[in-house]
């Protein structure tokens, strides 16, 4: 089992999540974060005040998936979040220790979104 947590552009997340879904994967947690990373600073002006915007907007999607599902979530992650341009993002890969389902008590890989074996292949 591992966590995949990617760092993309707002406005990719619609594609991120179609290229997800084709994929079989379901569950996921959106969170809009600010971050720095290659992207030069913008000299914005504010009520007569030059403002460095150091930091940009962008969503952290997160999700847990068995091992099988790793590959298919990250191509489905850099087909939906890429545009070519200098700040489309990251996918970090996690080991997962442990998962627990809270409403059944059922834990690890049986704890994960379920999904068909036809879903196993990358759209």
């Amino acid at each position: 089992m591992k966590l995949v947590t990617a760092i993309v552009r707002p406005e990719r997340v619609q594609q991120v999540k179609e290229a997800l879904f084709r994929a079989g994967i379901s569950g996921l947690t959106l969170s809009r974060v600010s971050g720095h990373g290659g992207e030069q600073e913008i000299v914005e002006h504010y009520r007569g005040r030059r403002v460095m915007v150091e930091f940009r907007d962008k969503v952290e999607v997160r999700m847990a998936v068995s091992d099988a599902f790793v590959d298919a979530a990250v191509q489905a992650i850099v087909q939906g979040a890429r545009t070519g341009e200098v700040g489309d993002g990251k996918i970090f890969v996690q080991p997962l220790e442990r998962v627990i389902r809270i409403r059944t008590g059922e834990q690890d890989t049986a704890a994960l979104t379920p999904v068909t074996e036809t879903k196993l292949t990358p759209a």
